[in-house]
């Protein structure tokens, strides 16, 4: 019924903008995405949706673009478990051959399970160093693994199969363990051709890959007021040839805090990054990237990676950045065929390893002035402290 009035308010209305309220206009994110034309703003509660936000071939106008606001909402990428699909397999191992409908490798790569809210990659990560998946008799309470089932995969399909394993404390039920599984691949997912959007006030939680996952060639696109958290992979991610404008992202707890790839051109403003796993900053072949006032507070594998390809540089510019690596110390890499630029820039308890060109302007590394002698000041970190969210505890 909801849909059929989207219908008609359509031909009766034409070209005049209008807003879609998920829920009362329109039954699913889905549904209002597919039925917004140019001009139209999409609205959420500010609640938790357990559902994703699909851009497939969308497109505004110039100067009328299709808004998604989240006015605050969620967009949460886990589920709990059904303790019905699951069997004891002993005392307080639990097993489960059929969990998602889809696996490969790069999904268990990317795998985790939330305890009691708390994220469980154990020791795993997309990008980086990873503990191999331990033997399901080697659990300890508040554990998982997966065992592969390769009598089950159907070359050339790279789908794989097999069974995942949860250990509890002894006597406990699984219905009382709190427990939910990543079961949505983004939060926010952009496939195809799209173009003049934006997308806005809005949080990505818990998918098993990107929190902003951004694929195919997009133009004109502006995210504004958004957050990763505790993403499976990349907290955002550029794709192939997209081309889109952030202002005002956090990103903390995930694989990456933004990785961006291809011949993407991005641009970010505003950010602010903490608790990643692999990368905090991780920029690749032969995209063009600006980063503009943003706070990075470190314990990723790998604070900072510009390369470029065979085929072409990776240029990056940075500007009043602050990266604080709260780790042990680690040095930052500008590899062969990739430039950066850095101005009003400063780099606390690491290095940079520059094996392709690197410019300074007021810029601090380690407490030394870059370029050296110049008296340089580096990133404003009164201004940048703005950018941390009021309840972050490093």
């Amino acid at each position: 019924m909801k849909t059929g009035f989207i219908v008609l308010l359509l031909v009766a209305t034409g070209a005049i903008a209008r807003d879609i309220h998920v829920g009362k206009d329109a039954p699913t994110i889905a549904h209002a995405i597919k039925a917004a034309l140019p001009g139209d703003v999409i609205h959420l509660e500010p609640k938790v949706y357990r559902d994703y936000a699909g851009f497939y071939n969308k497109k505004g106008e110039p100067g009328k673009p299709i808004t998604l606001d989240g006015h605050g909402a969620t967009l949460e990428g886990s589920d709990p478990i059904d303790p019905a699909q699951w069997t004891e397999v002993s005392p307080g191992l639990f097993a489960n051959d059929h969990l998602i409908a889809r696996n490969d490798d790069a999904i268990i790569g990317r795998w985790f399970f939330l305890w009691n809210g708390q994220m469980q990659h154990m020791g795993r990560t997309s990008k980086g160093r990873s503990a191999p998946l331990k033997k399901p008799e080697e659990l300890q309470p508040g554990e998982w693994t997966f065992v592969k089932d390769p009598s089950r995969e159907k070359p050339p399909s790279k789908q794989i199969y097999g069974t995942f394993y949860l250990k509890l404390p002894a006597g406990q039920k699984l219905a009382d363990a709190n427990i939910s599984a990543p079961m949505r691949s983004a939060g926010v997912q952009f496939s195809g051709d799209n173009a003049h959007l934006v997308i806005k006030n809005l949080t990505a939680a818990h998918p098993y890959n990107d929190g902003f996952n951004i694929h195919g060639d997009c133009r004109d696109v502006l995210f504004e007021n958004v957050a990763a958290i505790e993403c499976g992979d990349d907290g955002i991610s550029a794709h192939e040839s997209a081309q889109y404008r952030v202002d005002g992202f956090v990103s903390i707890g995930n694989s990456t805090g933004i990785t961006d790839t291809g011949t993407a051109q991005t641009s970010y403003k505003n950010v602010f990054l903490a608790k990643n796993i692999g990368f905090d900053l991780y920029f690749l072949d032969e995209g063009r990237y600006t980063l503009t006032n943003a706070l990075v507070f470190s314990s990723a594998q790998n604070p900072l990676s510009i390369t470029g390809r065979t085929t072409g540089d990776c240029r990056m510019q940075m500007k009043n950045v602050f990266i604080r690596r709260l780790a042990e110390p680690l040095t930052g890499s500008v590899a062969l065929r990739a430039v950066l630029e850095a101005k009003h820039c400063t780099f606390e308890n690491m290095d940079i390893k520059v094996a392709g060109a690197a410019t300074w302007e007021n810029c601090l590394i380690n407490g030394k002035s870059f370029p050296e002698g110049s008296g340089s000041v580096g990133a404003d970190l009164h201004e940048l402290m703005k950018l941390v969210p009021k309840d972050f505890k490093p």
